[in-house]
């Protein structure tokens, strides 16, 4: 059997990429493919626990460190649970949010340290990489506009974040790209959501098409 595909989204919050993610996951099913969407933190039971301790709006003296660390454990049960099954069966894994997410958020706006972050990510993922990444690009005043008009849209402790943290977010994700110019795709998310969901399709074809 074919080994499955690994693909994941990343963006600043706000930037709609778990929507798209959604309508991308049904257009590939419609067409035959044998696809799973998940989430991070999350996905599994374990790692869903984690989630709402590291989102819980009322948790607001988490240690930065401590704040990377549930996020790597969340990750390491979520990869060897869900995950690495799903791509040995020949999957495509659609996953919203992997390490891009910790070295941008925790290693970059915390200032941990990207290189730190990265290491105790190493600890959990054991080399595990997507084969692409889709970045969905905006400006952290749309993104935050954006929330505030989204009331069904959960909203949890990271949206509460002041404008300056956002900003180093995004920051972060612009240093990955110029890291991992071949891995990581740039979608501009503050046009539409029709062309945004264009981008990413054919981003996502093309990788599917070089596996």
């Amino acid at each position: 059997m074919n080994q499955g595909i690994f693909i994941t989204a990343e963006g600043p919050d706000g930037a709609g990429k778990t929507t798209i993610i959604q309508m991308l996951a049904e257009r590939l099913i419609a067409e035959g493919y044998e696809v799973m969407q998940t989430r991070e933190p999350g996905g599994i039971e374990i790692a869903e626990q984690i989630r709402a301790v590291i989102l819980d709006q009322s948790n607001t003296t988490m240690d930065a460190r401590t704040e990377a660390l549930l996020y790597a454990a969340a990750r390491r049960q979520h990869l060897v649970e869900k995950v690495l099954p799903a791509l040995e069966m020949g999957k495509i894994v659609l996953c919203d949010r992997f390490v891009d997410s910790s070295i941008a958020y925790q290693g970059y706006a915390r200032e941990i340290g990207v290189d730190e972050v990265w290491s105790i990510n190493q600890f959990a993922i054991e080399n595990t990489m997507p084969a692409v990444t889709l970045y969905f690009d905006i400006e952290p005043e749309k993104g935050l506009e954006r929330i505030n008009l989204n009331k069904g849209r959960e909203v949890n402790r990271l949206d509460l974040e002041d404008l300056a943290f956002h900003k180093k977010v995004r920051e972060g994700y612009m240093l990955l790209k110029e890291r991992n110019p071949d891995r990581i795709k740039d979608i501009d998310a503050s046009k539409s959501i029709e062309e945004v969901y264009s981008q990413a399709e054919n981003l996502i074809l093309q990788a599917i098409k070089d596996k």
